[in-house]
C-alpha cells in the first residue's frame, strides 16, 4: 500500500473537543447522501471524523460499510485537502446505492471543500 493511502491515527478527528471545534463554525458541502463539514486546523495534514448514525442506517452491517467507503475515500484524496479537519455525516437514503456512487459523491465533497477552505 502506497504511504499516502494508509489512515494513520494521526489522520483521525479523535475526541469531543476535536468534533466540537468543527462543528463549531464550518464549511459545509450537502448532497442527497452525505452532509461534509470541514474547518482548516494547525496541522499540515487533514483528519477525518465519522457520524455515521442508526438513523441513517439501522444495521451495523451498513454503518460499517458506509464508514469503510468514507474512509477509504479520505486516503485517496487527503493530498487535496491539506490541513483541513473534516467531519462526514450520512444523511436518510444512504443505503440503497452501490459503492461506486457513495465514492464519486465523497469525491466532489473534498473537491469542494478543498477550494471552498483554501488559503487565500
Amino acid at each position: 500500500m502506497a504511504d499516502g493511502a494508509r489512515f494513520p491515527r494521526r489522520a483521525r478527528l479523535t475526541g469531543r473537543n476535536a468534533f466540537a471545534h468543527v462543528f463549531a463554525q464550518p464549511v459545509k458541502s450537502s448532497d442527497r447522501y452525505f452532509t461534509v463539514l470541514a474547518r482548516p486546523n494547525a496541522l499540515d495534514h487533514p483528519r477525518l471524523g465519522l457520524a455515521i448514525s442508526r438513523k441513517v442506517a439501522p444495521s451495523a452491517v451498513a454503518r460499517n460499510r458506509i464508514k469503510r467507503i468514507a474512509r477509504d475515500s479520505f486516503r485517496h484524496h487527503q493530498g487535496w485537502l491539506g490541513g483541513l479537519d473534516c467531519v462526514v455525516m450520512g444523511r436518510v437514503g444512504l443505503v440503497e446505492p452501490d459503492n461506486a456512487v457513495l465514492f464519486a459523491a465523497l469525491q466532489r465533497h473534498w473537491r469542494r471543500l478543498a477550494q471552498s477552505c483554501a488559503p487565500s
